[in-house]
């Protein structure tokens, strides 16, 4: 594989990040989203994540963009300020190549010098071996699995929930 770099993500990815989702929502269990969203949908979110001070980051190789990741906010309110949930999607031709891991390595010290405690994986399907594995490799515990609470593809799905403790975690206040 040529060199991978991963860097910040910046509004002229969205159309690579558009893709590569798209195809996540309509061909994958990962989202529970049905329908992909469009380009402006996908800056938007993009922008509100990145004005909360929240890392996004995408993977290039020559150029392309091969897949991407951010954190977010676990849940909006102030108690969970310190907690994000993280989000990564390879593109279909890039996937099973290592990038996932090397984009949350990236997105957990990005996370960490953000000042975040803790880091949730909700993983869409209990069969997404792949992200479960890529997840308990970089110090991910599965914390628990929601059964049944998605409906997709005409099949009932689950949700893996995995933690991992950032920097400092929770053994010093914020």
């Amino acid at each position: 594989m040529q060199t991978l770099t991963i860097r910040p993500a910046a509004l002229a990815d969205i159309a690579a990040i558009t893709r590569i989702y798209a195809d996540a929502v309509r061909n994958g269990t990962a989202s529970f989203e049905i329908e992909p969203p469009d380009e402006t949908e996908m800056a938007r979110r993009q922008k509100a994540l990145l004005d909360g001070g929240y890392p996004y980051l995408v993977a290039t190789i020559a150029g392309s963009v091969a897949g991407y990741a951010y954190a977010g906010p676990y849940r909006a309110r102030p108690a969970y300020k310190w907690s994000v949930e993280d989000s990564i999607y390879a593109a279909p031709e890039m996937q099973r190549r290592g990038i996932g891991r090397l984009l949350l390595t990236k997105l957990i010290a990005e996370s960490e010098a953000r000042g975040f405690r803790q880091m949730i994986a909700v993983i869409g399907d209990s069969t997404q071996i792949g992200s479960i594995a890529v997840h308990a490799k970089a110090g991910f515990s599965h914390v628990g699995t929601l059964r049944s609470v998605g409906f997709k593809h005409g099949k009932w799905l689950d949700t893996v929930l995995m933690q991992r403790s950032l920097a400092d975690g929770d053994t010093t206040p914020p």
